[in-house]
């Protein structure tokens, strides 16, 4: 003997509710305020809440399908949810304040400033990033102007440039002209060196105590 068995049976996909649910997609939660029916809880449970759960998921589908943005892709129709409102708490205490170390207490009694915060160290602040960065090299400040879309052009530079005007690139010129400075320095820094060796190589110093007699004390 056979049994069919029956489809289940499909529930309404609209819910109606006395007070309205609040939703927080970014969770994909939805808060119900609405008390619980006190025959249902009372006579069966397990299916009172198993009712109110099921009709508070199906409200938070219809929101995320109604509000929620959706995107068609290969694999699917995807919904983009928006960021969390809900504060949650955290799961561990806030981190101890670190102690200040015995160089940055004696520092801030001298009033002594890192140079990393100081002007005239290697690094200094970018206002159009909002971050620090170095005064040369990598990623150096002194290339901003290489790298800017818009250039100020210099008349006397243009001026020098005669015929080439047509093919004259201050970006470029600014970039040539920071290579120049960086050699220039080199070579000033080997004349320097070369000039310190000869000197101290030229000089005809004897040893300390050379020459100095040693006499005996007064009796």
């Amino acid at each position: 003997m056979s049994t069919k068995i029956g489809k289940p049976e499909r529930l309404p996909i609209t819910v109606n509710k006395p007070i309205p649910l609040t939703f927080d997609l970014g969770e994909l939660t939805a808060f119900d305020t609405n008390p619980l029916d006190p025959t249902s809880y009372t006579s069966s449970l397990e299916t009172c809440l198993s009712t109110t759960a099921r009709d508070g998921a199906q409200l938070l589908i219809n929101q995320v399908l109604t509000t929620a943005p959706l995107k068609s892709t290969p694999d699917g129709v995807f919904a983009e949810l928006p960021d969390s409102i809900t504060l949650l708490p955290r799961e561990k205490p806030l981190p101890k304040p670190k102690e200040p170390t015995k160089w940055e207490l004696f520092a801030k009694k001298k009033g002594i400033t890192s140079s990393r915060t100081n002007s005239t160290g290697k690094m200094v602040y970018d206002e159009a990033i909002g971050t620090w960065v170095p005064k040369w090299g990598y990623k150096g400040s002194n290339k901003a102007e290489e790298n800017q879309w818009l250039v100020e052009v210099d008349d006397k530079k243009v001026s020098r440039a005669g015929k080439d005007v047509a093919r004259f690139d201050p970006r470029k010129l600014s970039r040539q002209e920071r290579l120049d400075r960086i050699k220039k320095n080199e070579r000033q820094m080997k004349k320097n060196a070369t000039g310190k060796g000869s000197a101290v190589g030229s000089g005809s110093l004897k040893p300390r105590g050379d020459g100095v007699k040693k006499g005996k004390g007064r009796k």
